[in-house]
């Protein structure tokens, strides 16, 4: 894709901190930052002298998806975790920075703004493109990156023209985002995230439905995936040249399991372990597993000393 779209005002219809975020998942860790021209809301949890561990959320997802992972990986990590553009309470990426490299250099503005310099990064699904498009550019140097359901691939045969492009004629409708807001009640959240292949507790959906409720959310979940190009994230990636773990949900309908092993063939430094049972949200149905795997890899590559992590 050559330019980005436009992205339609819908500021007035974000999610405001004093209401959606009124009781809002580890609020006493939030602050808001100055970066890349942008309010971001983040999260930051830990000892401030333990080694940087950075969290990035998936499309249409914010900082509660870690609401279960953030405080185990905090007893070894400083771990920082932000709303990306255009989700949860942070401002949206203007038009001509609304793609893959525009997401991913806004993301490494925040870092250096922040002052710290992860040692782990952690990704979510289209969060984990974000941070292998940053590193690949330069922006972060990280000893170890962890895809969690990992968007790496572009969607195969038909569905690589098809959804972009469906993505991108929702995402220039101005009614689309407010639709998706008006119809966006529990039992439309919980029958998505099962799509998914993942189960969630009545607090999980509540969080989804409270952000899907708001249009100007699901405008930048769209708007990013409109403007997605993962082609060229596809070609470079074999150029990633530090620790890969590819956690994969042994039960993710979103991306299938397989689409990590082909991944994993292309690095010059992977390997995948396949969390049986789980889908495409399993850091948030077994946040415990998920942050054992993390600290048994980090250690490994020697970022934390080897002792064993918490059960």
């Amino acid at each position: 894709m050559s330019a980005s779209l436009a992205m339609p005002s819908y500021r007035e219809d974000r999610p405001l901190w004093e209401e959606e975020g009124r009781d809002w998942p580890h609020r006493g860790a939030s602050r808001f930052v100055t970066a890349s021209g942008l309010s971001w809301h983040v999260q930051a949890m830990g000892p401030e002298t333990a080694p940087v561990l950075l969290l990035v959320h998936g499309t249409g997802a914010a900082t509660h998806s870690w609401r279960g992972l953030m405080p185990s990986l905090a007893e070894r990590f400083r771990v920082i975790a932000p709303d990306l553009p255009g989700h949860g309470f942070t401002d949206p990426l203007p038009d001509r920075r609304l793609s893959l490299p525009g997401m991913a250099g806004a993301l490494t503005d925040l870092v250096r703004t922040l002052g710290c310099d992860p040692a782990v990064v952690v990704g979510h699904s289209a969060g984990a493109a974000i941070l292998v498009r940053a590193c690949l550019d330069g922006g972060l140097a990280p000893r170890l990156l962890v895809a969690l359901n990992g968007a790496l691939k572009p969607f195969p045969g038909m569905a690589g023209l098809v959804f972009p492009g469906m993505a991108r004629m929702l995402f220039l409708n101005p009614v689309t985002p407010r639709i998706f807001a008006w119809s966006a009640d529990r039992a439309a959240v919980e029958r998505l995230i099962r799509g998914t292949g993942s189960r969630l507790d009545a607090q999980g959906l509540d969080l989804y439905r409270r952000l899907f409720r708001k249009p100007g959310h699901i405008a930048g979940a769209l708007g990013m995936m409109a403007n997605w190009n993962l082609d060229a994230l596809d070609r470079d990636i074999v150029g990633l040249r530090l620790r890969t773990l590819l956690l994969v949900g042994g039960e993710d309908r979103a991306i299938l399991p397989e689409t990590a092993f082909a991944v994993r063939d292309r690095l010059p430094d992977g390997r995948v372990e396949l969390l049986r049972g789980l889908g495409h949200l399993a850091h948030e149905e077994a946040p415990e597993r998920v942050a054992n795997a993390i600290l048994h890899e980090a250690m490994a590559v020697r970022v934390l000393p080897p002792e064993d992590p918490p059960d």
